[in-house]
């Protein structure tokens, strides 16, 4: 039996619990925590010990990532190889053939808000737990806790079960986290305070490079396969293949490149199955957010050159050099 996860509430006198009790907070966000070091939103609490003992099945196909890595481009491209191209399926909306683990598994937030209108989003979560636990189909699972939070029989490989990560160049994930959470209404603050609570730390599912080397110490289990968003970019149909092979499937010369069609940024950005606009459109709707914007933006490699300053750069490469050092890890970009 997996032990019990212990928390440890993260205070507003101190500067980690200033910025996000005052400035990552929303009516469904109430205080953060930190369990195994990792800060995760206080309400966590609640579920942490079911996804520690959830069973694992053999073919469960799991999709990890620090949050704004690439991982809805991850997860399209691994059910479509998964479910031999079935294109007609992959109109059915992502979080539905792919829910997410930790957040929920509730695309219809309309039902959902309309059904229960002091609804409370952590009840929802617990059952996208549930959800994920019943389902009669093979699972392909969205979720972006570390390592030492997975289900404890992924920790242990006591299963096939296979992990597929994504990671992302530290500076446009940060650029990207900045855009996607003040879109959604769950950052109030600026963006060179997301820079330096990136850095140091101070965000839900830090400490950004413990998430990663975690997973990247993990490479050569036959069971995982590291993936960098960067590598998507510059060759997405290798990538497809080394996708394929570590699925045990194969694509002809005819399939490959519609999928990489299928998978272009504009497609993406086009696609109602995984661009989450109706989350957008519904989140106005209710007053969680009053921007207007997408949730693929722009999707380019190298966008902080054009946003962050010389010494904003200079303390971000800083940090990672010294995160890094060892570990054998280098980013492509």
């Amino acid at each position: 039996m997996p032990e019990t996860l212990k928390y440890e509430k993260i205070e507003s006198d101190t500067e980690c619990g200033k910025v996000l009790n005052t400035l990552f907070v929303n009516k469904f966000r109430r205080g953060y925590v930190r369990v195994k070091g990792a800060v995760m939103p206080e309400d966590f609490k609640k579920f942490g010990d079911r996804i520690q003992q959830m069973d694992i099945r053999d073919d469960d196909v799991f999709v990890c990532s620090f949050p704004k890595a690439g991982t809805t481009w991850a997860q399209e491209m691994v059910w479509c190889i998964a479910n031999n191209l079935d294109y007609k399926g992959a109109e059915v909306v992502l979080p539905e053939r792919f829910p997410f683990l930790d957040y929920s598994i509730i695309y219809n937030h309309e039902v959902m808000y309309e059904e229960d209108p002091d609804f409370s989003a952590p009840d929802y979560v617990m059952q996208s737990v549930k959800y994920v636990n019943e389902l009669n189909t093979r699972r392909f699972i969205k979720t972006h806790l570390p390592f030492r939070l997975l289900p404890e029989k992924l920790q242990n490989f006591s299963t096939q079960a296979k992990i597929i990560y994504i990671c992302r160049n530290p500076k446009d994930a940060c650029i990207s986290y900045y855009r996607y959470y003040q879109l959604i209404g769950d950052y109030s603050g600026d963006f060179d305070t997301l820079c330096k609570s990136f850095r140091n730390d101070m965000l839900p599912y830090s400490p950004f490079w413990q998430h990663v080397l975690e997973y990247w110490a993990q490479r050569n289990n036959p069971c995982v396969l590291f993936l960098r968003y960067e590598e998507m970019k510059k060759d997405l149909p290798s990538v497809i293949r080394r996708t394929a092979k570590f699925l045990g499937k194969s694509l002809s010369e005819e399939e490959l490149p519609r999928l990489a069609q299928h998978l272009s940024f504009e497609s993406m950005k086009g696609n109602r199955a995984v661009n989450y606009k109706p989350q957008i459109q519904i989140n106005k709707k209710y007053n969680l957010s009053e921007k207007d914007g997408t949730t693929m933006p722009s999707g380019s490699v190298g966008g902080w050159k054009k946003l962050m300053t010389p010494q904003t750069v200079k303390e971000f490469d800083a940090w990672s050099d010294a995160k890094v050092d060892g570990s054998g890890f280098k980013f492509v970009c």
